[in-house]
């Protein structure tokens, strides 16, 4: 199978292999998911030699004045374990707030969400964190529920982009800010060959050794090379209303910061 362009323009969202519709590719990635959730985060840091801790680390710096505010509402979707969700605390606990607000983490994978409550209760001091589960195409959640939305590594996994980014729009307060983290193909041909070798041969072999699915990390390079690229992700941004629309890379282009503000 070719993994190019003409794929990628093809899907509304996600794919995962003997998915044919929007319901099914959902329940394909939420059992995937729920499968390799024992090791999840044994494999995110040894695969990504633990830059996955630094790039959420990042995120959650960038968006410090607004973290810095009382009374903030933040919701974390697509949380997994819920690193993400306690980046952001800790940039709350930093602001020394009399009223911090809450961090809301939300996933559709329960068995994800069990080992986010454990790490949560441990190390979420002084700021108010539920994790609760939460389809983002589908948000328990009442319109201008929130001032922040972020989701690291979760958005690709959406069977329909368009729909995920309809649901944040309608969940986020005027002036709220979105900003989703994911991996992308680096621009550099010497670098983008390395990085395709590594994902295609090297990363699914020693993922499906170390969690026992290998499906689940053969779908990891295929759905990054069908997901919108950063240009293209903007622009379907752009057309779900939010405004301010940038993104940045990071790492070489290993990874992609996009970011926009509810009007």
């Amino acid at each position: 199978m070719t993994l190019g362009a003409p794929s990628r323009a093809r899907l509304p969202g996600t794919r995962p292999a003997g998915a044919a519709d929007e319901a099914s590719a959902s329940r394909h990635v939420r059992e995937m998911f729920s499968r390799i959730a024992p090791r999840y985060d044994l494999l995110n840091h040894l695969l990504s030699l633990r830059f996955d801790v630094a790039w959420r680390n990042r995120l959650a710096c960038r968006f410090r004045p607004l973290l810095a505010r009382p009374d903030i509402r933040v919701l974390d979707i697509c949380c997994g374990t819920g690193d993400l969700a306690l980046s952001l605390a800790a940039e709350i606990r930093r602001a020394n707030l009399s009223s911090p607000g809450q961090i809301v983490g939300g996933d559709f994978a329960h068995p994800m969400l069990i080992r986010a409550k454990k790490k949560a209760a441990n190390a979420s001091a002084g700021v108010q964190i539920e994790f609760l589960e939460a389809d983002a195409l589908s948000l328990p959640f009442a319109d201008q529920s929130f001032d922040l939305i972020t989701t690291a590594f979760g958005f690709r996994n959406l069977a329909n982009y368009s729909a995920g980014l309809a649901e944040f729009y309608r969940v986020l307060r005027p002036g709220g800010s979105l900003a989703i983290l994911e991996f992308t193909e680096p621009q550099n041909v010497v670098l983008g060959s390395a990085y395709r070798f590594y994902f295609r041969q090297i990363l699914p072999r020693l993922g499906g050794i170390v969690s026992g699915s290998r499906q689940a990390y053969t779908y990891l390079p295929a759905s990054v090379a069908r997901f919108p690229k950063p240009t293209e992700l903007a622009g379907m941004m752009k057309a779900g209303g939010f405004g301010e629309v940038a993104f940045e890379r990071w790492m070489g282009g290993i990874v992609a910061l996009h970011t926009g503000r509810c009007r």
